[in-house]
């Protein structure tokens, strides 16, 4: 059981970090042209609240796959990592007024066939 939530944990803090580097970069701005800016740039960046969330929740979900790898298969944990994807779309609306298309559905639908059937037995 403990390795499963491994994998819910690995995808939770995955997406929760998409979504906070998408959060750090509209509150950063574009990446400036000339040298001089983009190293400001990067400094804003560095500490950025969202940025630095976005890491430590990389570090998390990196805990919690090794989590599930030490008693799942990797051939059967890593077609869950697609979820990811879904996760992303459904939040990427209300979040950020990203539309959600007919082709974005689709792609979205055969992603969780894909899942399904890669974890059958």
């Amino acid at each position: 059981m403990i390795h499963k939530i491994g994998v819910v944990i690995c995808i939770v803090f995955t997406v929760y970090g998409q979504v906070a580097a998408k959060l750090a970069a509209r509150s950063t701005g574009a990446m400036p042209g000339d040298t001089a800016s983009r190293l400001a740039y990067m400094g804003r960046l560095l500490t950025n609240p969202w940025f630095l969330s976005s890491f430590a929740s990389a570090v998390v979900a990196a805990l919690g796959w090794m989590v599930a790898l030490s008693g799942i298969e990797l051939s059967k944990a890593y077609p869950f990592m697609s979820l990811n994807f879904v996760l992303v779309l459904l939040l990427s609306a209300p979040l950020f007024a990203e539309p959600i298309t007919i082709r974005k559905v689709a792609g979205v639908a055969l992603i969780v066939a894909g899942v399904i059937v890669g974890s059958r037995p």
